[in-house]
């Protein structure tokens, strides 16, 4: 018995080294990241669904010198699309939308050219064949996104209603309103607003207490202010232009902090909120449009000797970044969320943290 107990006990403590080993590594790059490039936010490592390195550095606000912890909250931006995808998929699952119907069987009103072309399938991988009229110059996307706060069906009528330039499902071509489509969608299906069936169907039943719809003139405790580095300083900060944040609505409105998404990681990826085959299906990438899946990127990957299924998620905008992979088939998550970083920086990031973390 004894003998067993030692055998037991000395396994164990060969876990606790080899674990701390990993994140002492992982540490180490995050060190270096906030001296030499000012990295500030929150790194997340979390092995089947388990935290085993939690760091946050740097300051939240800048004018009361607020550090980030674990109350603190981070704008998320296209993160929200993992969530509008979820809701669908979940729409899906129940029968209640065919991913190959066209837009107006769910949408009758809409006027776009896409309305009877286009599928909820191209929505969901960004090529519906629409003409992206809110980014497709610095003047509109000011416009669409920072100088005026719009209803939701006088901005699609004003942006999202556009004429074909290519057929739908032939091109990828990332933008906002293949999203915000979808949430439109998912309203006209539940007859309720985006925000209040993502706390019904997502934020209350998993308990992301920490999690929610921003609005342009909400008071949220804790939350975050995002920060532009200057391009030949990183040290040197402002403040960005205003945005109406209401605006990025099911495609980039959400907050969260680090722990929410970890349960939502594991809410989605250990089939929580729907069937592993709802999952699959969610997860199936194409290869023709860019490795894009359902609210994911999903592609092999390799760091050195691992091989992994790489599946990710990025978000950007406004002095905020955030960055969520999953290693499917290692249930390794990583979530990075920075306030002085952009998203560029973070890919780079996430890899050395990975690199670093299997020893590679």
């Amino acid at each position: 018995m004894s003998i067993l107990k030692n055998t037991l006990t000395g396994l164990l403590l060969l876990m606790i080294q080899t674990i701390y080993s990993q994140t002492e590594k992982v540490e180490k790059v995050i060190d270096s990241c906030v001296k030499k490039d000012n990295f500030n936010g929150s790194v997340l490592i979390a092995k089947n669904g388990k935290i085993e390195l939690l760091n946050y550095s740097g300051l939240a606000n800048r004018h009361y010198d607020i550090h980030f912890s674990d109350e603190t909250r981070f704008h998320i931006f296209s993160l929200t699309k993992t969530f509008t995808a979820v809701l669908i998929m979940q729409l899906y699952e129940k029968g209640k939308i065919d991913l190959d119907a066209v837009i107006s069987t769910y949408y009758p009103e809409y006027k776009g050219e896409a309305a009877k072309k286009a599928t909820i399938q191209n929505l969901l991988t960004y090529s519906s064949g629409r003409a992206n009229k809110d980014i497709s110059s610095p003047e509109l996307i000011h416009q669409a996104y920072d100088n005026t706060i719009w209803d939701l069906d006088t901005f699609i009528k004003t942006f999202l209603s556009e004429k074909l330039v290519n057929k739908p499902g032939t091109k990828f071509d990332y933008n906002n309103g293949d999203y915000i489509l979808l949430g439109k969608i998912i309203e006209k299906i539940y007859g309720k607003s985006f925000e209040q069936v993502l706390h019904e169907q997502i934020l209350d039943p998993l308990q992301m207490r920490n999690s929610g719809f921003l609005h342009h003139n909400d008071i949220i405790k804790n939350i975050d202010e995002g920060y532009t580095e200057d391009e030949s300083n990183a040290f040197a900060l402002h403040m960005p232009t205003n945005n109406y944040i209401d605006n990025l609505y099911s495609a980039g409105a959400m907050y969260s902090t680090p722990k929410d998404l970890l349960i939502f990681d594991q809410a989605v990826f250990n089939h929580t909120l729907f069937k592993k085959s709802t999952l699959d299906t969610m997860l199936t990438s194409y290869k023709d449009l860019g490795d894009v899946a359902f609210g994911f990127w999903v592609y092999p990957k390799k760091f050195g000797s691992v091989d992994t299924l790489f599946a990710e998620r990025q978000g950007d905008g406004y002095g905020h970044s955030a960055n969520w992979v999953h290693l499917v088939d290692k249930d390794l998550t990583l979530i990075i969320l920075s306030n002085t970083k952009d998203i560029k920086y973070l890919n780079k990031m996430r890899e050395r943290l990975i690199k670093a973390y299997y020893g590679q």
